[in-house]
Order: C-alpha cells, then sequence, then structure tokens
C-alpha cells in the first residue's frame, strides 16, 4: 500500500526562495519518470519526514500533485553538508507492474559466534541492489550471522533469498575478524548514505 503525500508545483526561483521555502516547514523536490513531465515541488518538510520514518526510505509513496497521482521511490536526498538537515528530494515515478533496480540495506540477526569470542563483527557492503516488483520491495534485508566464527565471511554468493541480487558474488556482505584488528567500517555503524529524514522542525536558513 503506496503512502500519499501531497504536493505542489514549485515555481524554480533564486536560492533564496528555496531557503524562504525551507524556512517556513517546506521541503522542495522534484517528480520525474513514468507518465509523468518532470514537476518541480514543494511538500510539507515534517509530514513527508514522519511518512519516510514510519515506511522507510524504500517504500513506494504516492504523489499528488495538481490533481493528478502517481507512485514513486525515493531516489536521491540531498542535504545540507555542514548540518545534516535534507535540503531537496527526488521522486521517481514508477510502473507497478514493472520490475525496479533498488538498493535495499541488509542487516544482521542473531549474535556471531565469533563475537561471542571477542570478534568484531563487520559489514564492507551495506546495501544489495536487487530487481523487485514496487510492491514486493522490502524495507530490509535480514542475514542471519550467528554461524560466523572469527575469519568467517558471508558473501553474496552464501546468500539465498528471494530475488534477484545485481551485486557481484565476491562482494562481502559481513565478515568477524579477531579482536584488536582496526576495520574502517563495522556493523555497528550508522550510514548516512541511508539514514531517513528526520521529523523534525524545518531547517534555518544556511545564510
Amino acid at each position: 500500500m503506496s503512502v500519499l503525500l501531497q504536493a505542489t508545483r514549485r515555481n524554480k526561483g533564486p536560492r533564496a526562495a528555496l531557503s524562504n521555502l525551507r524556512n517556513n516547514g517546506k521541503l522542495p523536490g522534484v517528480v520525474y519518470g513514468y507518465n509523468i513531465d518532470s514537476i518541480p515541488i514543494v511538500l510539507d518538510y515534517k509530514e513527508t519526514a514522519k511518512a519516510v520514518q514510519t515506511y522507510g526510505r524504500t517504500s513506494v509513496f504516492q504523489i499528488e500533485v495538481e490533481g493528478k497521482k502517481v507512485n514513486a521511490v525515493i531516489t536521491d536526498v540531498q542535504r545540507c553538508a555542514l548540518k545534516g538537515h535534507v535540503k531537496h528530494v527526488d521522486f521517481l515515478s514508477i510502473n507497478m507492474s514493472e520490475e525496479l533496480e533498488v538498493e535495499i540495506p541488509v542487516v544482521a540477526t542473531g549474535e556471531s559466534a565469533g563475537v561471542k569470542e571477542g570478534g568484531i563483527l563487520n559489514q564492507p557492503v551495506r546495501t544489495l541492489k536487487i530487481k523487485v516488483k514496487p510492491a514486493e520491495m522490502p524495507e530490509h534485508i535480514e542475514l542471519d550471522v550467528s554461524s560466523l566464527g572469527i575469519g568467517d565471511s558471508i558473501s553474496v554468493r552464501d546468500i539465498n533469498i528471494n530475488y534477484e541480487v545485481l551485486n557481484a558474488d565476491e562482494d562481502t556482505l559481513f565478515t568477524v575478524t579477531p579482536p584488536g584488528v582496526a576495520k574502517d567500517d563495522t556493523a555497528g555503524q550508522g550510514d548516512t548514505d541511508n539514514a531517513d529524514i528526520k521529523a523534525t522542525e524545518a531547517p534555518e536558513s544556511e545564510n
């Protein structure tokens, strides 16, 4: 079931106009793709943030603009480099009967045997690119890591899920390293690229 978001057409203008929209609780964006011309839009910041936090960034959203409703997915979220708040969102209008190629977050379940022995669970690849119909698109993909001992790993070739995976077979999803071996990316760290829009007050001017 898609989530309805009300939008209005946005007139293109100077950066000051965009800042004014954001200061008044609005979120600039664009919707383009299947059965629609590219339309610059503006949405309510809090309403959009609440929908994304509730249903997940990989959900199908129904955008209503100028009396027309289209099913769409989020393809890009632009953030302020300094403050981290969302500045702009791109929506791709889709055909619900056709498969999409989408990036879905991978989540570890269970406690690794190696972690119980003091090892560190690392997640070098955090998303899987899959082909899936919009109505069947998962919020995330869970992989059980409980059998991983120190030195063990799970690669794409090792998994068996009900989706066509487009990643390379050798891509490592999880690995357990010995204690004291430093890694840049661990499974416990956040992923800013896939972070949700936060349901906070609209960002202040960036002047």
